[in-house]
């Protein structure tokens, strides 16, 4: 597939600030790409030289094709952008908001009608049209930013933490839509909410000290967690020295006691990430140990996360 949104050995400083460092990247139609990091990682920035809000040091980014400094009006007509902090004119109600994006935007007649209604619809803004835009909750307001970029149906959506503030129904709603989008469209969502990964991304990119440290699917991050292929055990009688006898199981690394919301329990750990539930199974049946759970981890990518931001991995 081609890229939609391309990105080459870019560089972005703040003075003796190098803000972004050689990121390159790119992300094709049908992928919604989620771009994790620490605050002050530089995720913010590499979204705002995309969008053209700032020029990069150096380095290159296009969309659908267009140089955003050398063609900055043709790849912004690309673009739908929901920025962090979602700024709008605060004494606007949020219709007229959205009227005067439709005529910045070009359109206007039925076919301004038909887009802010879309948007309305696609976002659930029915119920404060009305209201200034100053009066809204935090998560009204990042709902009229989305509806915004979503207005001209735009080819590539960037969108920088856009559930940020929602409640958690709101939350489902908004990754609804973005699912329903992402087959034509190219998505990059800034995020601090590791499961919104899991909910919407397609992909993965976490960023550190202004370049990329991990690429990949979140299957791809997750199996490098300790926990991949960990089991947890539970068993319904106290008194049995399991940890002892699953500590000599081969393919085990490790055993720890938790006390989680699932309750009391061992974590089992393989070594080198290999499948070990059969090994735990076998024991549990030979050793008729009294079962209440045994689960099998597929990886944390909380765990990921943390490891490769701190410089552990």
């Amino acid at each position: 597939m081609d890229a939609m949104i391309d990105v080459r050995h870019l560089y972005r400083r703040f003075g003796p600030i190098l803000a972004v460092d050689d990121v390159t990247f790119a992300v094709a139609r049908g992928e919604v790409l989620g771009f994790l990091g620490p605050n002050g990682a530089g995720k913010s920035t590499t979204m705002k030289v995309i969008t053209g809000f700032l020029a990069p040091t150096s380095g290159t980014a296009t969309v659908c094709g267009h140089d955003i400094v050398a063609e900055p009006i043709a790849a912004k007509r690309a673009i739908g952008y929901l920025p962090e902090g979602a700024p709008c004119y605060p004494d606007m109600t949020a219709q007229s908001f959205l009227r005067f994006i439709a005529r910045i935007r070009g359109f206007d007649g039925d076919d301004a009608r038909r887009r802010i209604e879309l948007a309305i619809e696609r976002t659930a803004l029915q119920s404060v049209l009305a209201q200034p835009i100053e009066t809204l909750s935090k998560g009204y307001k990042r709902r009229v930013g989305l509806a915004q970029a979503l207005l001209h149906d735009p080819e590539v959506l960037i969108l920088d933490e856009p559930t940020d503030g929602l409640d958690p129904n709101q939350k489902h709603e908004v990754r609804t839509l973005i699912n329903a989008l992402a087959p034509h469209k190219a998505i990059i969502i800034s995020t601090h909410l590791l499961e919104e990964v899991d909910a919407v991304c397609t992909r993965a990119i976490i960023i550190a000290h202004g370049r990329i440290v991990a690429d990949g699917t979140p299957i791809e991050l997750e199996a490098r967690s300790r926990h991949h292929n960990a089991v947890r055990l539970a068993l319904a009688k106290d008194g049995i020295d399991a940890a002892s006898a699953l500590m000599r199981l081969p393919g085990v690394a490790s055993v720890e006691e938790v006390d989680d919301d699932d309750g009391p329990g061992l974590m089992i750990f393989p070594k080198n990430g290999r499948p070990i539930v059969a090994e735990v199974s076998d024991l549990v049946r030979t050793a008729q140990w009294p079962l209440r759970a045994l689960t099998l981890e597929r990886g944390r990518l909380d765990d990921v996360f943390r490891a490769i931001t701190s410089g552990s991995s």
